[in-house]
């Protein structure tokens, strides 16, 4: 390609490195000591970094290991190999041995310009290629992943491409933003009319005068999943999306982008098919520190998003809504005790997988629990919220899709920018 050289990456490098020692030299800790750790679990979640877990490091190592505008971090070890993640600015937070510092020498290749490279098709096909170590622990090598070769075009070429990708990006990011602060109005309302009761939405009426009682008040039933079959075959017919726990996750920030393809037999489909309102709840498959519950609403909109028909596993359970209307107020209601940590008592299983009792969560368990007509009225204060929630939805994915197009067309220069 004109004015574009093969190069591996380490050829445009100041510095390749791993991370400081998770036990001895940044152990997370339980206090605010002012400094995060960046570990691959935060990588591999996209967590924020708000949400790091605190670390305590020597003031040496800080120096050493602290991240910087321009770095790439990407992950080393475990089933998360290659993910990576841009650092857009100096921040209080040091990375753990989990990890590896790409430190890029700008006078040779622009960081967002090798960045986006390493979100390509071609790469995870060579990650694949270089991962070593066993099944359960999967690892590789610095020197592997540095020979990884991309084109590189010239300076302002580089540029170009990266502000056409990250211009996606920002406006993909935006919608997410805009989704959360939705999210998080609906729950704080749920907060205000049915936890703490603030009293002007609720025309008096006293928070003591409700009657302790199950979730059964609102819901008819529930479903178990079917995880079918791999592979069309014999009466499996049925293509399907089918619903995990981790899907669940997705939805809960945005859209589910590896759910799989599984194939199930037509009669149970009509059996296990989510309607509008039902909500999944993942009820197998917590640990030590997570636990299971989390649950997502579904409707025609949510639906669409994945344009293909869908059920759920095994490891989920459906919760069939006797009226829609009161679906976002049994969704929040189930988030809240889940981000209150509720569902830890209700769990039992091995220490490996833990198993959520859905039937004393579900049918047998009292809370307060208001009047009808207040969680009609609830609902229609929050469905417009959960309405754009979904329309920003199918604009990431469409969004999502076009740079996802792009990107590879734009490294390989079978797309050119102007200059």
């Amino acid at each position: 390609m004109e004015n574009r050289k093969i190069i591996e990456i380490g050829e445009i490098l100041e510095k390749a490195n791993t991370g400081l020692d998770a036990i001895k030299r940044a152990p997370i800790v339980e206090y605010d000591s002012g400094i995060k750790c960046l570990r691959i679990q935060d990588v591999s979640q996209s967590k924020k970094f708000e949400d790091w877990g605190f670390t305590e490091v020597s003031e040496n190592n800080f120096g050493k290991f602290q991240l910087k505008k321009g770095d790439i971090i990407v992950a080393r070890t475990g089933a998360t190999i290659g993910v990576n993640r841009f650092i857009n600015e100096d921040i209080n937070a040091v990375f753990n041995n989990g990890l590896i510092k790409l430190k890029v020498n700008e006078n040779k290749c622009l960081p967002k310009y090798l960045f986006y490279n390493l979100q390509s098709y071609n790469y995870w096909g060579y990650i694949d290629g270089i991962s070593g170590g066993t099944s359960t622990q999967p690892n590789m090598q610095i020197n592997a992943l540095l020979k990884y070769e991309i084109q590189l075009p010239p300076l302002p070429e580089q540029k170009a491409i990266a502000s056409v990708l990250s211009s996606l990006d920002d406006k993909i990011d935006l919608l997410h933003q805009q989704n959360q602060t939705l999210e998080a109005l609906a729950e704080t309302l749920f907060r205000q009319w049915f936890i703490e009761r603030c009293p002007e939405p609720v025309e008096g009426e006293a928070k003591e005068d409700w009657e302790e009682l199950p979730f059964s008040e609102w819901i008819n039933e529930t479903v178990g999943g079917d995880w079918g079959k791999e592979t069309l075959q014999d009466e499996f017919t049925k293509e399907v999306y089918c619903i995990r726990g981790t899907d669940i996750a997705d939805l809960l920030i945005g859209i589910p982008t590896k759910t799989p393809i599984r194939f199930v037999k037509e009669k149970k489909f009509q059996s296990i098919e989510p309607k509008e309102g039902d909500i999944i709840i993942e009820i197998s498959g917590g640990t030590e520190n997570q636990s299971t519950g989390r649950a997502y609403f579904i409707n025609n909109e949510i639906k669409s998003l994945f344009g293909k028909d869908l059920v759920f596993s095994n490891f989920c359970r459906l919760i069939r809504i006797k009226d829609s209307n009161y679906s976002f107020f049994v969704y929040l209601y189930l988030k809240y005790l889940y981000d209150q940590d509720e569902f830890f008592n209700l769990e039992n299983g091995s220490s490996g997988i833990k198993n959520l009792d859905y039937k004393s969560l579900l049918f047998e368990n009292k809370y307060k629990m208001p009047k009808e007509d207040l969680v009609l009225k609830f609902n229609d204060q929050v469905s417009n919220n959960y309405k754009k929630i979904n329309q920003n939805k199918f604009q990431i994915q469409t969004l999502t899709k076009l740079r996802d197009t792009l990107l590879p067309k734009l490294m390989s220069g079978e797309v050119r920018v102007k200059i």
